[in-house]
């Protein structure tokens, strides 16, 4: 075991337990699902739950459902009355997903679209409070400028993997698609005049984002 999971496995012990439904859920995805290490897990999961009970959103957006651990994790957080919308693109996992949300006790929170957000988040005619963006890489400056006109002044957007596994300050990786999405986004970000914003070092960065004006992007 090296540092980083001696420190997670410490961090773990030393957090709110992930629930049994979670566990399982994670396990299954694990076991079930390509590329299960996408869900966030036991330590992320808890820190998402912590800035929904923190923000208070009336209206949620995720964009990138995944196996849906996330997407419960988030919908733990959320007072009564509020609700979760999160998008799939892949059709082929809402069989895998939907059950786990079905059979949750947190079901009646959680809206689930299968499509692509770019044409399904417009269609919605919700203002958020909070996103939180863990899809395609490549396209997250176009969803972060999708969502903006849909997030309310003082709302937040969480974008996951914006440090996408130190690929960022490795020269080697600098021509991959995805690294280049990533870099791409965080720079954007960067020069964004109309948010305040600070990357997370957890698991592979998280970029929390708080929306203070409704201007036009001015960049430096």
């Amino acid at each position: 075991m090296n540092e980083t999971e001696r420190l997670d496995d410490y961090i773990t012990r030393h957090i709110d337990p992930e629930s049994d439904y979670l566990h399982r859920l994670y396990r299954a995805t694990n076991l079930q699902m390509l590329y299960g290490r996408m869900a966030s897990g036991h330590i992320q999961g808890r820190l998402l739950k912590m800035l929904v009970t923190m923000v208070k959103p009336r209206y949620l957006l995720e964009i990138g459902t995944f196996s849906g651990y996330s997407t419960l994790c988030l919908a733990e957080g959320l007072e009564e009355g509020s609700e979760i919308h999160t998008v799939e693109i892949n059709d082929e996992q809402e069989p895998f997903t939907r059950p786990w949300f079905d059979h949750s006790p947190l079901s009646s929170k959680i809206k689930f679209h299968i499509g692509d957000a770019m044409d399904i988040v417009p269609q919605l005619g919700l203002t958020f409070d909070m996103v939180f963006i863990d899809a395609d890489k490549r396209r997250y400056v176009d969803f972060y400028e999708m969502v903006m006109p849909h997030l309310r002044t003082g709302g937040y957007i969480l974008a996951d993997n914006t440090l996408w596994d130190g690929h960022v300050i490795n020269e080697q990786e600098h021509h991959e698609a995805q690294t280049i999405g990533i870099m791409t986004f965080n720079d954007r970000v960067a020069a964004d005049s109309r948010v305040e914003k600070v990357i997370v070092p957890i698991r592979d960065g998280l970029t929390i984002i708080r929306k203070i004006k409704s201007s036009h992007i001015t960049t430096t």
